[in-house]
């Protein structure tokens, strides 16, 4: 079939697809469709043998890492299960200018999720690992061929359109956001915060909760409107996790530094690195203002992650994000960091979401003897996936205490002493207007909403 002629195993994607195929023709539609319904119930699958795998674990990592698996396998099922749903709008002929981006984005997450499954294993004796490896092979050639597919059917009529106004700035300053009802606006006209307030978190028992966590808890689930928590001044230690059915919470806190959320759970412990994080968020259209997020493990206790975000369409303005190694994992979907602070060590910006970092100031810490800095650790292992971490207008800089090393020294930014490795190349204006805000990560129709600043295009 030429349908299946660019994917990876043309046999599995044939002997997979066939039986609905014959039901409906091989109609471009009809193929992706049962590709992505086949490809679903793999995945339902896997969770059910992996679950099995419990009573196998010998140590504590073990037994994380199988818990880590099938909540991963379980957000493949939701992003594979979101992009059948728009698959049936798009038979149906329903229009809706995002199906480009949301599939592209959406299969390229459920294919990063058994590569994180895999990576908790670092540390065990790997024979666990094997054994989930096998039970994962078929659903990741599986999601691979959708993404190859839809790839290969890229003529489909659902690309969306340019945004006209990719090189302006949305500065949200002189106006509510466009989510605001009018009557809520007329109620903070004179409020300080210049926004409605759902909720008040206050460490000093001033607010209507003393934790955050109590304040995700109440707040409604698969909201569609935006739901605001504010978070007062004061130091908050609490390791917070929010699902993904908290979608559309917003915090908003005093200020770096004036409202700070830590914790120091490390690999060191026993725990993944994808469970050390202070804060993960999952749930869409997750704002975070004025905060700062740290891991205080330091650098001794490796992995370390002070915020670890899986939630489509996030947003971070004016944070900052303290660790070492590890830092800042942006594990998936789209994402964007604008005026933010990001300190660390080793790798200390990673994962695999399509991220646009705009205006940050990023911090290099003093690593420990024979350790070196790197910033960015990109995940991608799929050609076919729209990810990578695209960092705009930002500073690089040393912190305090790796300022002062000993013979530290040199410009940095010369890049006639730049690595020659293969892919590595200056590029062109028009390559990098693929990786702005508008472009990348499809940003004019979701930021807006947010009140955020952002800048559409090339500076």
């Amino acid at each position: 079939m030429q349908a299946c002629s660019g994917v990876e195993n043309q046999s599995s994607c044939l002997s997979n697809f066939q039986d609905e195929l014959r039901k409906s023709g091989p109609t471009a539609h009809s193929v992706l469709h049962a590709a992505l319904r086949a490809t679903l119930d793999e995945a339902m699958r896997a969770i059910d043998t992996i679950t099995k795998f419990n009573a196998l674990s010998v140590s504590y990592r073990e037994q994380v890492a199988i818990e880590d698996c099938k909540e991963l396998l379980d957000f493949s099922v939701s992003e594979l299960a979101w992009s059948l749903k728009e698959m049936n709008n798009i038979r149906a002929g329903v229009n809706n200018v995002h199906y480009e981006g949301n599939l592209k984005a959406w299969l390229s997450a459920a294919l990063s999720n058994p590569d994180t499954c895999l990576e908790g294993f670092e540390g065990t004796d790997r024979h666990l690992e094997n054994f989930i490896r096998g039970s994962l092979k078929q659903v990741t050639q599986l999601i691979g061929n959708v993404l190859a597919l839809y790839t290969q059917l890229h003529s489909l009529p659902f690309k969306p359109p340019r945004n006209d106004n990719a090189t302006t700035t949305n500065s949200g300053s002189d106006k509510f956001p466009e989510w605001m009802t009018e009557g809520d606006q007329e109620l903070l006209k004179g409020s300080s915060l210049g926004m409605h307030i759902d909720a008040i978190v206050a460490a000093d028992g001033t607010g209507h909760y003393r934790t955050i966590t109590e304040a995700i808890n109440e707040a409604p689930s698969y909201s569609n409107r935006r739901y605001i928590i504010y978070v007062k001044k004061g130091v908050y230690r609490e390791n917070i996790d929010m699902k993904r059915k908290k979608s559309n919470i917003m915090f908003v806190g005093d200020g770096i530094g004036q409202t700070v959320v830590t914790g120091n759970r490390n690999f060191m412990q026993g725990w993944t690195s994808f469970r050390t994080a202070t804060v993960a968020v999952l749930g869409q259209g997750f704002v975070a203002v004025n905060i700062t997020f740290r891991n205080t493990a330091g650098a001794i206790k490796h992995q370390a992650v002070a915020v670890r975000s899986g939630a489509d369409m996030s947003t971070f303005y004016k944070c900052s994000f303290e660790g070492y190694q590890d830092t800042l994992y942006t594990h998936s979907l789209r994402q964007f960091y604008r005026d933010c602070d990001i300190y660390g060590t080793i790798d200390y910006i990673f994962g695999n979401a399509a991220v646009v970092l705009q205006n940050c100031n990023i911090y290099s810490r003093l690593p420990l003897d024979n350790q070196f800095n790197t910033l960015t650790a990109q995940g991608r292992t799929d050609p076919n996936q729209n990810t990578g971490t695209s960092i705009q207008n930002c500073t690089i800089r040393a912190a305090k205490d790796l300022a002062s090393k000993f013979n530290n020294t040199g410009p940095g930014s010369n890049t006639t002493n730049r690595v020659h490795w293969p892919g590595y190349h200056v590029i062109s204006g028009t390559e990098a207007a693929n990786f702005t805000v508008s472009n990348f990560i499809a940003g004019g129709f979701w930021l807006p909403g947010t009140g955020v600043p952002y800048v559409g295009g090339l500076q």
